[in-house]
């Protein structure tokens, strides 16, 4: 557009044009508004000619997560309870990319509540993954990883408390973002009658291209309403600007959840790749901290965080079930249902050993600079909509394991607020995509977001989906 190639309409139709072609088979755009996006893309075009252009991201087409409210469309979070909630105002993620000139032309499809690695709801539909129709594209951003991944959006906006943004994109092979918690004000991303924020959740940005994460997130990142008015955030400057800077731990598996084979081989790949590259590379330098501890302190402050979704009926049921479990009883069912009825003064200590182990996690990176683990326990699997998430299975390296265990590789980072990019790396026997999850410091996001583009630009770029192309 800045050289004048292309204008933001002819972008924006073009966009369309691979909304027709690729949506009805995957499901992906649930809501859409063309005309709307027109107007602002012929706005977009007026501002250029004149040199007035707003942001880098004046006249890019998008779309969003269909859980952040967009005047006019529904915010449903895939639950038919909220069919009818056709909101006044924008969420605050999405007025600062409508400030800054972007095109938002639809929404993305959601599970139900967003709580889940598949995307599908009784509203909208089963969303499939471009790589493989039979499968998941992730969630609970999925939509949102399928739109970028197929050409038919250049950025999205999507959320994260569970891995909802980086596993879409290690399933569907495109990059994505999450923030360190608080920098992106989530106002607007919140169930009708809901004011107070939740914990561990964030919003950030998916794309095809590290630079474009970094792009957005300097236009998402600042503090909200009367905060705004003492208070600047300008993201931190990365620690290098080179690999031969970097000092790189890698982590492959943990006991707490194993990671199949055809992704610890793609991310020992990389470690080989980087060993040569990088100023130090260690394979066994972790936090030191228990991975069990992790995964105890992160089930409960992440169900506890989504425990007010309960009515007063099912809070008061929850609570008897939980008195009836036997103590010795570690079940990701029984940990969750400790949490959806923990008293505050548990809650509390909870906290207080989560920020303890924060400082843990402090040290580490006054000797490391990055993380790499991975995103998931596996690639995409096959679509299963049956029972409840914590019941059904998923296979890795041969065995049936629960799903749930994979959160551990959501928790392990984003427990504590901590900030991490997920780059494409390349794909299984099975041609699936696989990505490496790059965790940083608090308030590094742009130190992971640097790490991701050098990468890109010299081991491994965003590869289409074939059949999507």
């Amino acid at each position: 557009m800045r050289k004048r190639k292309l204008s933001a309409r002819e972008l924006l139709e073009l966009c369309w044009k691979r909304y027709e072609a690729c949506n009805p088979s995957l499901n992906a755009v649930v809501i859409t508004d063309i005309a709307r996006a027109r107007r602002a893309a012929n706005a977009s075009d007026w501002r250029l000619r004149r040199g007035e252009s707003l942001s880098p991201c004046d006249g890019v087409p998008m779309t969003i997560k269909e859980s952040f409210d967009w005047t006019g469309t529904p915010s449903t979070w895939g639950a038919l309870a909220y069919r009818d909630n056709i909101v006044k105002a924008d969420a605050v993620a999405v007025e600062r990319m409508e400030r800054a000139g972007a095109v938002i032309y639809g929404k993305t499809n959601v599970p139900l509540m967003l709580a889940d690695w598949q995307s599908f709801n009784d509203i909208y539909g089963t969303t499939n993954n471009p790589w493989d129709l039979a499968r998941s594209p992730g969630g609970s951003s999925g939509g949102s990883a399928v739109a970028v991944a197929t050409g038919m959006s250049a950025l999205e906006l999507g959320s994260d408390i569970g891995a909802s943004i980086r596993n879409p994109a290690h399933y569907c092979g495109v990059f994505g973002h999450k923030p360190t918690f608080g920098i992106v004000p989530m106002r607007g991303h919140r169930l009708p009658g809901v004011y107070a924020p939740s914990d561990i959740s964030v919003a950030g940005p998916l794309a095809r291209s590290a630079a474009d994460l970094g792009l957005v997130m300097k236009l998402l990142a600042g503090a909200d309403e009367a905060e705004a008015q003492v208070v600047r955030y300008r993201l931190a400057a990365p620690r290098h600007d080179g690999l031969e800077s970097f000092r790189i731990a890698v982590m492959l598996n943990d006991p707490v959840s194993e990671v199949d084979e055809s992704v610890q081989h793609l991310l020992a790949n990389l470690a080989d790749w980087l060993g040569p590259r990088v100023r130090r590379l260690s394979m066994t330098a972790r936090p030191a901290f228990s991975s069990h501890e992790v995964w105890d302190i992160y089930v409960k402050l992440l169900r506890s965080a989504t425990s007010r979704r309960q009515t007063d009926e099912e809070f008061s049921h929850n609570i008897k079930r939980a008195r009836e479990l036997k103590p010795e009883d570690e079940s990701f069912y029984a940990r969750m249902l400790r949490a959806y009825t923990i008293s505050h003064r548990d809650w509390l200590g909870v906290n207080n050993r989560r920020h303890a182990l924060a400082r843990v996690w402090a040290a580490f990176f006054e000797d490391y600079d990055l993380l790499l683990c991975p995103a998931a326990a596996s690639p995409a699997f096959p679509h299963d909509h049956e029972g409840e998430r914590h019941e059904r299975l998923i296979t890795v390296n041969g065995k049936r394991v629960p799903t749930v265990d994979q959160l551990y590789w959501a928790g392990f980072s984003g427990c504590f607020y901590l900030p991490s990019t997920v780059a494409p790396i390349g794909l299984t026997p099975a041609s699936l995509p696989v990505g490496v999850q790059i965790v940083a410091p608090l308030h590094g996001d742009l130190t992971a977001i640097r790490f991701a583009q050098l990468i890109e630009r010299d081991y491994y770029r965003f590869v289409p989906p074939p059949d999507f192309a």
